[in-house]
């Protein structure tokens, strides 16, 4: 068991890692990108990846406070699903009403990886592997249909 402060540590390392070794990387516009921080240039739609001690974790999260809209961004991406699907080259879970982790209402669609411990540097490789090439993808993807989004 770790400490808040080594918890945070440990997580704030592998995140400084996986930073490191997508900085590199450059977004499908070619641009210089902060792929930890993605910014999808849309208020309230957010690229998210997540790990703990159990998975890892990426999503798209539509955090509009208003219902409607929120509900509108999650049936404009199920219009075109088959778009994101032939991006990612797999099905994601689709998940229309959820909460987040402070139970602020939210729509998510996202892939979890489980068996994995951030906490375990073992399971580093692992956790990046699955990381990487989605955000990458979820990055293509965005790059073309971000425009009827805004």
């Amino acid at each position: 068991m770790y400490s808040k402060e080594e918890a945070s540590l440990i997580r704030k390392n592998f995140w400084t890692r996986f930073g490191q070794y997508m900085k590199p990387l450059p977004n499908a516009d070619g641009e210089a990108i902060n792929w930890l921080n993605y910014k999808t240039g849309v208020k309230y739609i957010f690229f998210r990846m997540d790990a703990d001690n159990k998975q890892a974790a990426i999503a798209i999260e539509l955090t509009h406070p208003d219902e409607k809209l929120r509900h509108w961004y999650f049936n404009k991406f199920l219009q075109i699903k088959p778009m994101l699907i032939d991006f990612l080259r797999e099905e994601w879970q689709w998940e229309k009403i959820s909460m987040d982790e402070n139970s602020r209402p939210l729509s998510r669609i996202g892939i979890v990886l489980t068996g994995v411990n951030i906490f375990n540097t073992n399971d580093w490789p692992a956790i990046i592997s699955f990381l990487k090439p989605r955000i990458i993808a979820l990055d293509q993807f965005w790059s073309l249909v971000r425009d009827s989004f805004e």
